[in-house]
């Protein structure tokens, strides 16, 4: 199993990479509450097109745990059933796990295509576990790992539930970012650890220590964008879409904070990338890390100052994510020696 092992690792981060950006564009859209109930879709394994579909209709066969919007509450079919001519409230049950009523077919089908993606990304990533039972005899860490990370999916997918059963609760979309990125992390250190790989390179213990010093600053301005992109969903609530130009007009102070922090994962980057050309042997993912940090913060000028464009802000996530992954990639072949 062992030679499958990093072809099944490597395709599993992919999809985990994936289902970061679907879940940017879940968050972009406003689909996170597309499907209301959890792991199903208003009750359907394949979710409905046509709010008519949602509908209490008569002579009509329902089966149990399917759900229904009438007078702008969620119903669930208590057992399968066929229905008269007229309602009858014994053969549903409110749905209590929130209050949220709305279909809208864009939001629905974004949110089950995020689903779908964490499924298949899950399916990969069991495979990917199962595979490390090939080096249980050699090289425990590598099986440590990959289980830890399916572990990690499962509490992902919980979480997921949890976040749509609080409406999108700010702090429980925060943790579900930073899950996503320990899983990221986690994934990394078992394919490094399959791979057996000793990189040759200067131990110089400031490098090292700017090195950690980005990635924590990498894992806070997550955190802080997360903050920032929970005003402006508020902002554009109040104001509308057609107001994108004043959302920031009188940001919070977390904005300031990320903006500031900005600049020192810039410079801090700027000094890896100049002392990197210094070394004998150079690390290549210094550059890579450099490109994403020019990129990471193109992305956040455009956002702000052309007044957020399409897919601008899944984008700053999502090399925000790329880099953080680039980071942790660079402190393993660092910490190796």
């Amino acid at each position: 199993m062992q030679k499958y092992y990093i072809k099944t690792a490597k395709t599993a981060l992919i999809l985990v990479y994936l289902v970061i950006i679907a879940g940017a564009l879940v968050r972009m859209t406003g689909s996170g509450m597309g499907c209301p109930d959890w792991p199903k879709c208003f009750g359907y394994y394949i979710p409905p097109t046509d709010i008519k579909q949602l509908l209490w209709q008569p002579q009509h066969l329902y089966l149990e745990n399917q759900v229904i919007i009438k007078d702008e509450k969620l119903y669930v079919a208590v057992a399968n059933f066929k229905t008269q001519t007229t309602f009858d409230p014994t053969q549903w049950r409110p749905y209590t796990k929130h209050d949220y009523a709305i279909f809208n077919a864009k939001h629905t089908w974004i949110e089950y295509l995020n689903r779908l993606a964490g499924a298949l990304a899950g399916i990969v990533v069991f495979l990917m576990a199962v595979c490390s039972f090939g080096f249980w005899k050699t090289n425990k860490k590598v099986t440590i790992w990959s289980w830890i990370t399916v572990i990690l999916m499962g509490f992902q997918g919980w979480l997921g539930a949890k976040v749509v059963y609080s409406v999108l609760n700010p702090i429980k979309i925060t943790l579900h970012t930073f899950v996503a990125l320990l899983i990221v992390a986690v994934m990394l250190s078992a394919i490094d650890a399959a791979k057996k790989q000793v990189f040759q390179h200067e131990n110089n213990i400031l490098f090292k220590k700017i090195l950690i010093l980005s990635i924590f600053l990498t894992l806070i301005q997550i955190i802080l964008g997360t903050q920032v992109r929970q005003f402006v969903d508020d902002q554009i609530k109040m104001l509308g879409y057609d107001q994108m130009h004043i959302i920031l007009e009188h940001p919070t102070i977390t904005f300031y904070i990320h903006r500031t922090l900005s600049m020192l994962v810039l410079f801090s980057t700027i000094y890896l990338y100049i002392q990197n050309k210094s070394f004998a042997v150079q690390l290549k993912l210094v550059n890579w890390i450099m490109l994403a940090v020019v990129f990471e913060a193109l992305s956040g000028i455009i956002i702000t100052y052309l007044h957020f464009p399409f897919a601008s802000q899944p984008v700053h996530l999502v090399f925000a994510s790329v880099l953080f992954g680039l980071q942790y990639q660079l402190v393993i072949q660092l910490i190796k020696k």
